[in-house]
């Protein structure tokens, strides 16, 4: 009882502690708005009130979005939280924190599943003190709700191994993480086919309905590539729309970028940073420099495993990380890789340095104990380091790249008449937000730079224009939205009043 009641506590402990960095100054930090959060957003906004997303798409099974296509799930699950809770920030972030602090759980469930209480204890640390789960579980990427739902499929299919009516469950969960990135679409057969091979379910009403459950979810997406690779037209099933986009980025899945791809994510895990502020914060990147021998620790242990359970025919469930971890390998080796292409990777690497972690404790014995404390400072040193540097100088390192006080320099601008002049670091989607614009009134009016294209960026719609802010015209009639450093010497001379709003400068004219 003694000893239950202390794993209780630890692992209370590592998971309050793993939330608290997730949820304190949620919705404030990062600051401003990420221009993918923003289209998701808008999107949601849309669907809630006019049944159609920006491109007039009638409950798309995948977003236009840029023109070249974004996820619909992130959408989709904003749409009851904005009728509940309105369109606010923290909103919009909401079900990327709940659905990292359930993989919390889920990280914990896996590896006791797989080695013990310790090695669960072990998973549950390594997923809430990992930087670039942190980072993530703070803003709405779309394609960041994949690693937390792949995670959730991958414990109900290993439950489903002794109770199968978890396995529908589990088909529920992969066949929504299609939904999430489209990138895992070329590698989730691989990942599926691996367990089935390795683990060989009993093929019973379970597994035919874990089957059923999967297959349709994944069959519009499915025509949605037969639509878009012109084998049909666009259609509808029922409410839904499966679209054809304006352009398909074809050129992103390639076999003859494998040695260049290969090199990239090696140089990537090497120095544990894709040079993306957002997603490897400095200086502590993707995850901290102990965990990479403790990964490959694991990778090797986990190998073992499953070789010695194939060898005696039975089932071992570490083995099922060692899977992910080739599939998603796999995935990295047709696409070029940063932290967010590769996410699909990156969780089963920070869990298989957790199972390093086991099998260190393991080889250490009678010394496990000590063992154990040591890795736990070592752990809790470096996330009291990153969360210092997080919650203080970092934030403010983030403050250009998600457009600090974006929405409010936006609501300012908009309580003014006449032509409203925006800078072209704030892009399309945060403007629609903001103005509550219909997908009728932008299609309506939209001039794009360039159409069609696989990024779309608007110069016009409604009583909005873009612009390079060194080639802003001079109308004294009009409102501005210009970048902090620009010079605004020229509209005061014009007698505007200015106002500063985070990296902003908002101009008119009073009337």
């Amino acid at each position: 009882m003694a000893k239950r009641s202390r794993e209780n506590f630890i692992f209370a402990a590592i998971f309050l502690l793993g939330a608290f960095v997730r949820v304190y100054r949620f919705g404030s930090l990062p600051c401003g708005l990420n221009q993918d959060e923003a289209f998701a957003a808008y999107d949601a906004w849309a669907l809630l009130r006019f049944g159609t997303d920006s491109a007039l798409k009638a409950w798309p099974v995948y977003l236009t979005a840029w023109g070249s296509g974004m996820n619909a799930l992130e959408s989709y699950l904003l749409i009851p939280l904005f009728a509940l809770l309105g369109t606010k920030t923290w909103v919009i972030r909401l079900p990327q924190l709940l659905l990292s602090l359930v993989s919390l759980w889920a990280a914990y469930r896996l590896g006791r599943r797989m080695a013990g209480e310790r090695a669960g204890l072990l998973f549950l640390g390594a997923l809430a003190l990992c930087p670039w789960h942190i980072a993530m579980s703070r803003w709405a990427l779309e394609s960041n709700l994949a690693p937390g739902l792949l995670l959730l499929g991958l414990c109900c299919f290993l439950r489903g191994l002794e109770q199968p009516r978890f396995l529908p469950l589990a088909g529920l969960l992969y066949g929504l993480s299609l939904y999430a990135y489209s990138a895992i679409w070329p590698v989730m057969p691989l990942l599926l086919g691996l367990l089935l091979l390795v683990y060989r379910p009993r093929f019973d009403r379970h597994l035919l309905s874990a089957g059923l459950i999967l297959a349709a979810l994944a069959l519009p997406l499915m025509a949605f590539l037969a639509v878009n690779y012109g084998r049909i037209g666009e259609f509808s099933l029922g409410p839904f729309t499966v679209p054809r986009l304006v352009e398909l980025r074809r050129e992103d899945i390639s076999l003859t970028r494998i040695p260049q791809n290969l090199s990239n994510l090696l140089a990537l895990l090497l120095a544990r940073s894709d040079g993306l502020l957002w997603n490897s914060p400095p200086p502590f990147g993707l995850f901290y420099p102990v965990s990479l021998p403790l990964g490959l620790l694991g990778l090797g242990a986990l190998a073992k495993r499953l070789v010695r359970a194939l060898k005696e025919r039975r089932r071992e469930p570490a083995a099922a990380l060692l899977l992910w971890v080739l599939a998603g390998l796999a995935l990295c080796l047709l696409i070029p890789v940063n932290a967010n292409r590769m996410n699909f990777l990156l969780l089963p690497l920070v869990l298989c340095a957790a199972f390093g972690a086991e099998t260190l404790l393991t080889l250490l014995g009678r010394y496990a104990r000590a063992g154990a404390a040591v890795l736990a400072a070592v752990y809790l040193g470096f996330f009291g380091m990153f969360a210092a540097n997080y919650f203080g100088p970092y934030g403010d390192m983030l403050r250009e790249d998600f457009t600090d006080g974006v929405r409010e320099a936006l609501a300012l601008a908009l309580k003014q008449e006449g032509t409203v002049y925006v800078t072209r670091a704030v892009h399309d989607p945060k403007v629609l937000l903001e103005a509550g614009l219909s997908p009728a009134a932008f299609q309506a009016t939209v001039e794009y730079e360039i159409y069609p294209a696989p990024y779309l960026s608007a110069r016009r719609f409604d009583r909005f224009v873009f612009c390079e802010d060194k080639n802003m015209p001079r109308d004294p009639e009009g409102v501005y939205v210009l970048w902090a450093g620009t010079d605004v010497s020229p509209w005061e001379a014009l007698g505007c009043t200015v106002e500063r709003v985070g990296v902003f400068q908002v101009l008119w004219k009073p009337r």
